[in-house]
């Protein structure tokens, strides 16, 4: 529970952080860079944790982790300021950026796109065992390939984003959907059901750092207590999703439940992102100039039109 308080902290003061040092136009390339060592960690550190917790015991990865999280604070004591030049946010102007409708918009997109992905690979080993037929030994594998379409998702969505935010996270939420449902039929195919894992990854992991990026904007000069909400919203979808999907498995369905599960979280999805792109999403940046040795602020808006431009 500690070391979940701890990291649900960093990674709300670290959107933040990122997102004011790369400024407007490169927010969400920042917050893509970010996830990316998340997803990377995944990919790396999960074989390479089981591989040395088979020869060192439980206790080897644990140890591990505490050294390495020991000299990350080494270096965000050594990289990241101490103090910045910005406006002082109260509580009251953190709460009062809750009342944005376009904030909560965002928020829903990343609860049901994690929503709908976690939900299937929580469940995925009995899928690809169970009806793929992939040895238990080689399951490892697939969660590799997983792992290198989230990060290539990551990728993907922090290189277009900034740019073309709502045709990017729509395109790629229709694409993790249509993934998913035909992951029902076809996961009978041990080739079929691999690539269509990849493919839920890398167009799931697409949309977060687009929607964590808008989700900071809209809070204007309060975005530490909506960089944490994005974080709990990740949390909250997943949660729910692999609870339902949980249900599912234990169903008729069988072992595509929660595969079925996934589909209709990923397909609600397109609800909030389809209005975002209607409504359109216009950024407010808090920019700080320094004259005659005193800071002050100015707004600076950056309007992006609806899917397309």
């Amino acid at each position: 529970m500690v070391t979940a308080l701890a990291t649900g902290t960093f990674w709300a003061v670290g959107f933040v952080i990122v997102t004011a040092a790369a400024g407007p136009a490169r927010a969400t390339r920042a917050v893509g860079v970010m996830m990316g060592g998340l997803t990377l960690a995944n990919v790396v550190g999960v074989p390479i944790g089981s591989f040395v917790g088979h020869y060192t015991g439980w206790r080897g990865p644990f140890w591990a982790l505490a050294t390495l999280a020991a000299l990350a604070a080494v270096f965000v004591g050594l990289f990241v300021p101490a103090t910045q030049q910005r406006t002082e946010v109260s509580v009251r102007a953190e709460v009062g950026a809750l009342r944005q409708g376009r904030l909560w918009l965002a928020l829903a997109a990343a609860a049901l796109i994690m929503g709908g992905v976690l939900a299937t690979y929580t469940y995925i080993t009995p899928l690809l065992t169970g009806r793929a037929g992939i040895p238990g030994p080689a399951i490892p594998l697939v969660l590799i390939v997983f792992g290198l379409g989230a990060l290539g998702g990551t990728a993907i969505g922090g290189r277009l984003g900034d740019r073309h935010p709502m045709a990017t996270t729509i395109t790629a939420a229709a694409v993790t959907a249509l993934a998913l449902f035909l992951l029902i039929p076809l996961s009978a195919a041990p080739v079929t059901a691999v690539a269509l894992v990849f493919l839920v990854a890398l167009g799931g992991f697409t949309v977060n750092p687009v929607v964590t990026s808008l989700a900071v904007s809209f809070a204007d000069d309060a975005p530490t207590l909506t960089s944490a909400l994005s974080t709990s919203a990740y949390n909250t979808g997943i949660a729910a999703g692999s609870a339902l999907a949980g249900t599912a498995l234990n169903t008729s369905l069988a072992l595509t439940g929660p595969a079925l599960v996934g589909a209709v979280f990923t397909t609600l999805t397109l609800l909030p992102l389809v209005t975002l792109a209607f409504t359109g999403t216009r950024r407010q940046a808090r920019i700080v100039i320094q004259h005659d040795g005193l800071a002050h602020t100015r707004d600076d808006e950056k309007a992006t039109a609806p899917v397309g431009h």
